[in-house]
């Protein structure tokens, strides 16, 4: 078992995640980015333009490695975009766009405050944390962090939120994996402990036969009952799985250092508050925001 000191760091760990993921997901639901999508001849709907968004900084790769790198999408979902949606637009242009959506969403969330020195702070310590993480086996994380810096302080905070959250999500999918639970078994588990309702990630695209058989497998397991509900053992498992992802998030964190943590914690707080005030951002979600 970890030391009580270990537990409170990893606590700020995971709570400095719940601060920065919103500051990072304004690319995928702000209209602002659908605007910029629509202009590459991007399809609508939130789909076409998370995969483009998410996967540019990888280049023109195909289905396979996205499905690597996204873990649990359906292969047919998948498909669907990978690589179609490079014949809209390169991956350069892509980013290009991706940067103009970000650019144009914050200053519609923060107004004046994007030129607020407080922002300016949080912008620093949010980079020296992304430039404190290892890349190695992290093909998200290291994507992104291979992007040239913006000079502009809400787009240098923007960019270190997305390194660092897609370094935990790499991380996320080893503590899987070391787990057992394969890209459905993931859904399903998470699921089982109440993270969000079985319909939400329905938008991840398996079937209802995938998702049952899936069910059976971890019910064997002893993980899950028929019902859906986890067991003892099931809910274990997920915290394990959690507690992994937060060790294997920790290091940029470590080196930022508890005081300067909590200082960022402090800074990000009136600009989380204004990403979750303007109601773009679902009530319920596949990770478990809130409720892990």
């Amino acid at each position: 078992m970890p030391h009580h000191e270990d537990q409170i760091e990893l606590g700020r760990v995971r709570q400095l995640w719940h601060l920065l993921e919103p500051l990072h997901a304004v690319v995928y639901f702000a209209p602002e980015a659908s605007e910029e999508a629509s202009r590459l001849g991007i399809k609508s709907g939130r789909w076409p333009s998370y995969f483009a968004w998410r996967a540019a900084p990888l280049g023109a790769v195909g289905c396979e490695q996205v499905r690597s790198a996204f873990y649990s999408f359906s292969p047919e979902t998948v498909r669907e975009h990978i690589p179609s949606i490079w014949n809209a637009a390169d991956p350069q242009t892509v980013l290009a766009a991706r940067h103009r959506a970000v650019d144009r969403a914050y200053r519609a969330l923060l107004g004046d405050r994007i030129k607020s020195p407080q922002l300016a702070e949080a912008a620093v310590l949010a980079r020296r944390a992304a430039e404190a993480a290892v890349h190695a086996g992290r093909p998200l994380a290291a994507a992104n962090a291979a992007q040239p810096w913006p000079d502009a302080p809400h787009l240098m905070l923007w960019q270190a939120a997305t390194i660092l959250r897609e370094h935990r999500g790499d991380g996320h999918l080893a503590a899987l994996l070391i787990a057992g639970l394969d890209p459905m078994e993931s859904l399903v588990s998470f699921a089982a402990i109440g993270a969000a309702p079985e319909e939400t990630f329905g938008s991840r695209g398996w079937s209802d036969k995938e998702w049952a058989a899936a069910r059976q497998r971890l019910t064997r397991r002893g993980l899950v009952e028929p019902d859906g509900t986890a067991t003892d053992a099931g809910r274990a498992l997920r915290a394990e799985v959690e507690r992994h992802t937060d060790e294997l998030a920790a290091a940029p964190w470590r080196a930022l250092g508890a005081a300067d943590m909590d200082r960022l914690g402090n800074l990000l707080g009136d600009y989380w508050v204004a990403v979750i005030g303007s109601g773009m951002l679902p009530g319920t979600n596949t990770l478990g925001i809130g409720k892990v």
